[in-house]
């Protein structure tokens, strides 16, 4: 293929655009920030997971609680109904079945209340440990928003260097022979990178030196070939750096 050598050298130019989108892509798929989110994602999993077993805890002495105050409330109104017994008079033997169970009740009643009462101590540890995963939660959708805030804000400023250099693109490679810019697009398609400078004897795009048959046949080359490099197949583009 035939191109003028300022055509050739204008590839670096739009070599050097494309290699800026590129960089600007990695860029926008490797921030930081999405990692963080991502380990922050798998962090608040991991502490839902630990809210909805602590939540459980809390809910199932809730339950227990909830029976022994039920159990207990029976107790005192069992007590009130032989109490009342009690207190009208009757029989020796009545009165004294009627003792004899108030006693019974009193211990059930003080049973029953130590036991709650030792439940409520749970539920009150399992409070606090319910209260603080929240809190870890709280703290970690925090720091997900604040790095969601901050990719959002870097994805706009690639936005704009990218609309930035892309609208430059444009202009650079209508300038160009179509034929040219087919065969760069094709290689930089196949391999990242289209076309790049010859400098000091070497290929910059895989830094290989030329010697021998290959340094010979580029520099043999009438100014206007387009001239691949024989191991990277990219166009190599000669000017007064090449030290040909």
């Amino acid at each position: 293929m035939k191109a003028a050598p300022e055509a050739q050298r204008r590839l670096l130019d739009l070599q050097a655009v494309d290699t800026a989108l590129a960089q600007l892509a990695h860029r926008r798929k490797s921030l930081p920030e999405l990692a963080e989110i991502e380990a922050v994602a798998r962090e608040i999993s991991a502490l839902e997971d630990e809210r909805v077993r602590a939540q459980v805890t809390v809910d199932d002495l809730d339950r227990d609680i909830s029976r022994f105050e039920k159990d207990i409330e029976q107790v005192r109104q069992r007590k009130e109904r032989d109490q009342k017994r009690l207190d009208a008079g009757g029989a020796l033997k009545e009165i004294e079945g009627l003792q004899h169970e108030l006693a019974t009740l009193n211990r059930r009643q003080s049973e029953l209340e130590d036991a709650e009462l030792e439940l409520m101590e749970q539920r009150e540890t399992a409070a606090a440990a319910l209260a603080d995963v929240q809190d870890r939660i709280g703290a970690a959708v925090r720091r997900r928003g604040d790095a969601e805030r901050r990719r959002d804000e870097t994805y706009a400023e690639i936005a704009k260097e990218q609309e930035f250099k892309s609208a430059s693109r444009g202009p650079l490679a209508a300038d160009l022979p179509a034929d040219l810019v087919t065969l760069y697009d094709k290689i930089r398609t196949e391999t990242g990178m289209g076309a790049a400078l010859v400098h000091a004897g070497r290929c910059g795009a895989c830094r290989i030196e030329l010697y021998g048959a290959d340094l010979a046949r580029v520099k043999a080359a009438p100014a206007d070939e387009v001239v691949r490099c024989e191991e990277c197949r990219r166009i190599m583009v000669r000017t007064a750096e090449s030290g040909l």
